[in-house]
C-alpha cells in the first residue's frame, strides 16, 4: 500500500467514524433519562424489544436510522423519526419490524414518522415480507398535524396499506406495548393478529380526558381501553400478554407457525468472500469527490472471489457492466467508471460522466439481466450526462432516455449503492430513489445534489449578483467572495449523506464493508415475491 492510499484510508475512516458517533446519539432516542423512565414503568426500551425479538446471532439491517436528523430542532428533535425499522429474522423467518420509540415525544408521529412507516410498508409489500408492528405511540404530533394528516402519502395511507397487505396475503402482526390512540388504533386492529400488554398497553379512539370533554363520561384509561377490557369484553385484541417479553415470545411462536412461500427463484450458490479485502475500499476511494479511481478495484472488494464477467468491456467505457456473485447470489452490476478512459473512437472520456455509448451499453445490459432474471446492483458515482454541442448532436438525450426507460421498466429487483457522487440526471439513470430500488444506501462520503458544489455555487452566485445589480447595488470582489462562501456553505450542507438520509432519500448510511450484507439480505427479501410482469422498454427513440 502506498502513502496516498494510507492518507485516503485515514480521511475516509474519519468520515465513517463521524457517522458512527452521530448514529450512536440517535440510538439513544429521547436520552438516557427517558430510557430509564421507560424501564421503571416495567417496559423494555424499543431497541431492547428488537434485540429480544430477533434471533440471537442473526443478521439485521436498520432502515431510516437518520430519519428526521436536524429537521425538527424547534420541536426538540425527533431522533430516528421516533420509530425504529429493521429487517431481520424471527424464528428463522425474514421479516420487517416497525417499533415506536416512546422516549421520543411519547412516540408521537411527526411528518417524517409517517414517511418512514410508509417506507417500511412499501418494503413489505414489494417483497411480500411479513411485517411486525410494536406499537407504543401517543398519536399524531399535533403542532405539525397539517403536515401529516390529510394528504395521500400521509398518516391515513398507512391503514390503506394495512388493508391492501391483508387482501394480498402479507402477514401482519401487532403488539400494543404502550399507548395506541385515535386513528393510530386502526393499525394493530387491521393486522392479522393483535395482542396487548397488561397494565402498560392501552388502545382507544379517544382517551379519558377527551371522552370527558366530548360526552361528559368519567372513566379511567384502563377501564376505557386497557388489556383486560379489550381481551375479554370488546374482543378487539386476540391475546393479553403479562409483560413485554411475553408479547414478544408470542410473536416468535406465531412466526414459527407460518407456512412456506412462493419464491422468485433468484440463483444462489455457496457464498465465498472476496479475495480483495473489503476494508481496502477506504483507501481506494479518493478523499476529494472530484478525484479519479478505478471502479473495478471497488467491485473486486464486493463480489465473491473478486471475480466478475464484464459485458462489452471495450465499448461505452464510462459505465462498467458485469455479472458476478454477492454472498452467493447472482447479480448484474451497473457501475460508473471513475477513471479517465479512452473511447473506441480514441477520445478521452471523463470519469463519472455518462456518454451516449455507455448509456446504450447499460440499456442492453439491463435488458439482458431482466431476460435472465438476475437482480441488478447500481454503484453510483456519477456527475451526470455529457454536455456540449458534440454530445447533443450525437443524441445524448435520446440515449440517456433509453437508459432511464430501461431502469424504470426493469422488473427484476434493483439495489442502489451511492458510493460517491449522485448528481442530476445521473441519479435517475443510475436508479435513484425515484426509480424504486428495493433498497438504496449511501457510503459515508456520498454527495447527492442536482450538480456539484463548485458548479452550483457559480450558477447561484450569478443569479444573486444579477438580482443585486437590478437593485442598483455595486458588487465588489470582496462582496462576491463573501456571497460565494455563504452559498457554498449552505449548498454543501444539503449535499451531505446525513441530509439525504434524514429525508429518507436513502435508507441508510452504511459502512462500505457491510455492502455485501445489504445486497444479500435485500435479494433474500425480494426472493419472497415472484416476478409477475414482463420487461418491456415501451416506446423509445432508436
Amino acid at each position: 500500500m502506498d502513502l496516498e492510499f494510507n492518507k485516503r484510508e485515514d480521511i475516509n475512516k474519519l468520515k465513517y467514524s463521524d457517522i458512527k458517533k452521530t448514529l450512536a446519539k440517535i440510538k439513544l432516542g429521547g436520552g438516557e433519562k427517558s430510557l430509564q423512565k421507560q424501564r421503571d414503568q416495567g417496559k423494555m426500551t424499543v431497541r431492547e424489544r428488537l434485540e429480544y425479538l430477533f434471533d440471537k446471532n442473526s443478521e439485521s439491517i436498520e432502515i431510516g436510522a437518520f430519519a428526521g436528523y436536524e429537521m425538527y430542532e424547534e420541536q426538540g428533535g425527533c431522533p430516528a423519526g421516533g420509530v425504529v425499522v429493521m429487517i431481520g429474522y424471527v424464528s428463522g423467518r425474514q421479516c420487517i419490524v416497525v417499533a415506536n420509540d416512546a422516549t421520543v415525544k411519547a412516540g408521537a408521529w411527526f411528518p417524517i414518522t409517517g414517511k418512514k412507516n410508509l417506507r417500511a410498508q412499501e418494503i413489505a409489500m414489494e417483497n411480500r415480507l411479513p411485517i411486525i408492528y410494536l406499537v407504543d405511540s401517543a398519536g399524531v404530533f399535533l403542532p405539525l398535524q397539517d403536515e401529516i394528516f390529510p394528504d395521500k402519502e400521509m398518516f391515513g395511507r398507512i391503514f390503506r396499506n394495512n388493508a391492501k397487505m391483508s387482501s394480498s396475503g402479507i402477514v401482519q402482526i401487532s403488539a400494543i406495548m404502550g399507548s395506541c390512540v385515535a386513528g393510530g388504533a386502526y393499525l394493530p386492529i387491521m393486522s392479522d393478529e393483535a395482542m396487548i400488554v397488561d397494565k402498560t398497553g392501552s388502545i382507544f379512539l379517544a382517551g379519558s380526558y377527551l371522552v370527558k370533554a366530548a360526552i361528559g363520561e368519567s372513566i379511567d384509561n384502563e377501564a376505557l381501553g386497557g388489556a383486560t377490557m379489550h381481551s375479554s369484553i370488546s374482543g378487539v385484541v386476540d391475546y393479553k400478554a403479562k409483560d413485554d417479553k411475553d408479547a414478544l415470545d408470542r410473536i416468535k411462536n406465531i412466526m414459527k407457525s407460518l407456512g412456506g412461500f412462493d419464491k422468485a427463484g433468484f440463483d444462489r450458490i455457496e457464498s465465498a468472500p472476496p479475495k480483495e479485502n473489503p476494508d481496502n475500499i477506504f483507501g481506494i476511494m479518493p478523499a476529494i469527490r472530484s478525484e479519479q479511481y478505478d471502479t473495478l478495484e471497488i467491485i473486486k472488494c464486493l463480489v465473491d472471489n473478486s471475480e466478475y464477467e464484464e459485458y462489452k468491456p471495450d465499448y461505452g467505457k464510462s459505465i462498467i457492466c458485469c455479472t458476478a456473485r454477492v454472498d452467493g447470489w447472482s447479480v448484474g452490476i451497473v457501475a460508473n467508471q471513475r477513471k479517465l478512459v479512452k473511447s473506441g473512437k480514441g477520445e478521452m472520456q471523463f470519469g463519472g460522466v455518462i456518454y451516449s455509448d455507455s448509456a446504450d451499453k447499460a440499456t442492453r445490459f439491463i435488458a439482458n439481466c431482466n431476460q435472465r432474471k438476475i437482480p441488478l446492483v447500481f454503484l453510483q458515482d456519477v456527475t451526470g450526462f455529457m454536455v456540449g454541442s458534440k454530445s447533443e448532436q450525437g443524441g445524448i438525450i435520446k440515449d440517456g432516455a433509453k437508459m432511464v426507460n430501461a431502469v424504470a421498466n426493469s422488473v427484476v429487483p434493483k439495489f442502489t449503492i451511492i458510493t460517491g457522487n449522485s448528481y442530476g440526471a445521473g441519479n435517475y439513470a443510475m436508479c435513484g430513489k425515484a426509480y424504486d430500488p428495493r433498497l438504496i444506501v449511501a457510503w459515508p462520503w456520498a454527495e447527492l445534489a442536482v450538480m456539484g458544489g463548485s458548479q452550483a455555487g457559480k450558477v447561484l452566485l450569478q443569479i444573486q449578483e444579477s438580482a443585486l445589480k437590478k437593485q442598483g447595488k455595486e458588487i465588489t470582489d470582496e462582496d462576491r467572495k463573501e456571497l460565494l462562501d455563504r452559498i457554498l456553505k449552505d449548498y454543501t450542507r444539503q449535499t451531505q449523506p446525513t441530509y439525504a438520509a434524514a429525508r429518507l432519500w436513502t435508507d441508510a448510511i452504511i459502512n462500505p464493508v457491510d455492502t455485501r450484507k445489504w445486497i444479500s439480505m435485500g435479494i433474500e427479501a425480494a426472493n419472497h415475491s415472484p416476478i409477475t410482469e414482463k420487461f418491456n422498454l415501451g416506446v423509445i427513440q432508436v
